[in-house]
C-alpha cells in the first residue's frame, strides 16, 4: 500500500468565474410550501411518521420530534434506517422552520 500525500495533487486554479452558483440551505429549499404539503410527502414515504407529526404538531415535543428524526437517521421503530430520502430530510427541515417560525396574523 503506497502512502498518498496531499502534495500528490495539482495545485488547483481557482478563479471568481469557478463559483458555483449559491444553494440555500436545506431548511429553506422550498420556502413557500405549508405544513400540509410538508407532511404529505413525508406521509408518501413514512406514513407512522406523518401521524407523529400531526399528533404533536404545535408543541414542543414536536420540535424535538422533528430534531431527534433528523439527528438519529429515523424514529428508533422496529425496521433498522440508515437514513431518509433527500426530499423527506427537507420537508423534516421546513417543518422545523416553520414550527419555529412566528404565527402570522
Amino acid at each position: 500500500m503506497s502512502n498518498i500525500s496531499f502534495t500528490d495533487f495539482p495545485e488547483l486554479d481557482y478563479t471568481p468565474q469557478d463559483e458555483l452558483p449559491h444553494r440555500a440551505p436545506l431548511a429553506q429549499s422550498h420556502p413557500n410550501r405549508t405544513v400540509e404539503q410538508e407532511i404529505a410527502l413525508i406521509r408518501a414515504h413514512h406514513e407512522h411518521i406523518a401521524k407523529g407529526i400531526e399528533l404533536f404538531w404545535g408543541h414542543q415535543d414536536c420540535l424535538v420530534y422533528l430534531q431527534q428524526l433528523i439527528l438519529n437517521g429515523g424514529d428508533g421503530g422496529h425496521r433498522a434506517r440508515v437514513g431518509f430520502k433527500h426530499e423527506v430530510v427537507g420537508s423534516l427541515f421546513n417543518l422545523i422552520a416553520l414550527h419555529e417560525a412566528p404565527p402570522v396574523r
